[in-house]
């Protein structure tokens, strides 16, 4: 097994009030992350092979982003957990 650590982009995002299940939202993150759209419209995944964005990828993960409980939090609310506060919660 290689030493080393990999960093996963949810883990510095700041977790939205009113997540009820971190785990699922975070995984979700960071599949989002990964199949963001580039300047053309297209999925900058290597999985999606420039499929144009929204890939099912990204679908699938807004929707397990909403399902984890953040459906109803007001994104843009500067109430948001810090990265202290969801590794206590963790």
């Amino acid at each position: 097994m290689p030493d080393t650590i990999r960093n996963r982009s949810s883990l510095d995002a700041d977790l939205p009030r009113g997540v009820t299940d971190p785990l699922l939202w975070r995984a979700a993150y960071d599949v989002a992350v990964a199949h963001r759209p580039d300047e053309a419209g297209r999925c900058e995944s290597l999985l999606c092979d420039g499929q144009v964005a929204p890939c099912d990828a990204l679908t699938a993960a807004h929707r397990a982003m909403e399902l984890a409980g953040d459906r109803h939090a007001d994104r843009a609310d500067p109430e948001t957990w810090r990265t202290e506060q969801r590794r206590r919660a963790a």
